[in-house]
């Protein structure tokens, strides 16, 4: 009897050990097979456009089978580095930002590089700095084509107020640069105001209201993101030119980032024209880069698979220009530059829920 007595207890006890050993095993798997952990700074949440890609970024997220963290640098490098510190100390696999001061991310990037961490950047390309991918359109095409369709409206004559970007950001140079390169080459008639704005569209109707008094004659108006959209729409009333695209006092508007208020005003006749950038497709590639550095794969310039050109832009930069077109209300051809009709369902800013 004892011994019957002990032989059940020893085989109890290595049933509850098999299990024990069964139970982590399984929970060893779980934990390997978890999503691996990025870190996504998101650079501001005051605009329509990166409200848009905040939106995005956890659904593609989600569908590439990785976790998030995220955090908003509200358009501060200071904030953006103490974020990255943040990032490395959760332990994220790699990081997604949007340094909206090109010049002044470089430490950042140094020591997230000497942690093996790789970077994506969204938007924007570090002025110095290694990076696994930089993710953005070609800023210098908005320039162009935001020059060729005004260029073509006001038949090469004329004056046109620019509301530029932040000239610490490579986007508000390359856009800048770019619209005044195409002027002056391709339509040296027109006059150019370029008024610099920081990306604040308080700022940028002030300036563009005293441009107006100043010569009432200006006929055309390049705001190089929607930032400025509300604050151009505003003073285009005020002065009683907001008004149907027949009309003679019409002053043409062209903006950058195709979000809906844009698409839905060009539609209206209140504005004319967008190039759409991709809010959607900047999460989308942001996030896969991502997966793909923590997954060891590499990159060549050369055409995608997904209607985009990865170029070199010197060593240890690689960028992915994804499309970007120029929209208009009739998908005609401006400039030699062909549009989409702002109705696109192929368009984003068509699309958001």
């Amino acid at each position: 009897m004892r011994l019957r007595t002990a032989l059940c207890s020893a085989v109890s006890t290595l049933s509850a050990l098999a299990l024990l050993s069964a139970c982590s095993s399984g929970s060893t798997s779980a934990s390997a097979g978890d999503a691996p952990l990025v870190g996504v700074d998101y650079p501001r949440s005051d605009t329509d456009f990166w409200n848009s890609y905040i939106k995005y970024t956890p659904e593609y997220g989600k569908k590439l089978g990785l976790s998030l963290k995220t955090t908003n640098s509200q358009n501060d490098v200071a904030k953006l580095t103490a974020n990255a510190q943040t990032f490395i100390s959760q332990g994220v696999k790699g990081i997604a930002m949007a340094p909206q001061d090109t010049a002044a991310i470089a430490p950042t990037l140094a020591q997230l590089e000497s942690k093996k961490i790789p970077v994506v950047t969204v938007d924007t390309r570090p002025d110095t700095g290694n990076v696994y991918m930089v993710v953005r359109a070609d800023n210098r095409a908005y320039g162009e084509k935001a020059c060729q369709y005004l260029g073509t409206e006001l038949d090469g004559k004329g004056k046109v107020v620019m509301l530029e970007g932040g000239l610490d950001s490579i986007n508000g140079r390359d856009r800048t640069e770019a619209f005044n390169d195409c002027m002056k080459k391709n339509y040296p008639g027109i006059k150019v105001f370029g008024e610099a704005t920081n990306w604040d569209g308080a700022v940028a109707a002030q300036k563009l209201q005293t441009d107006l008094t100043a010569h009432p004659d200006i006929k055309g108006v390049y705001m190089e993101a929607s930032f400025a959209l509300s604050g151009t729409l505003q003073v285009l009333k005020q002065k009683g030119l907001l008004v149907d695209p027949k009309d003679k006092k019409h002053v043409f508007v062209v903006s950058n980032d195709g979000i809906p208020e844009e698409l839905k005003s060009i539609a209206a006749g209140k504005i004319d024209a967008t190039v759409s950038q991709p809010a959607d497709l900047y999460a989308k590639y942001a996030l896969f880069y991502l997966k793909a550095a923590i997954d060891g794969k590499t990159f060549k310039p050369g055409k995608t698979d997904h209607d985009s050109t990865i170029i070199k832009v010197r060593d240890g930069v690689l960028e992915d220009q994804l499309s970007a077109p120029l929209v208009t209300s009739d998908g005609g051809t401006y400039g030699g530059v062909p549009s989409v009709k702002s109705d696109d369902k192929s368009l984003w800013g068509n699309n958001l829920g």
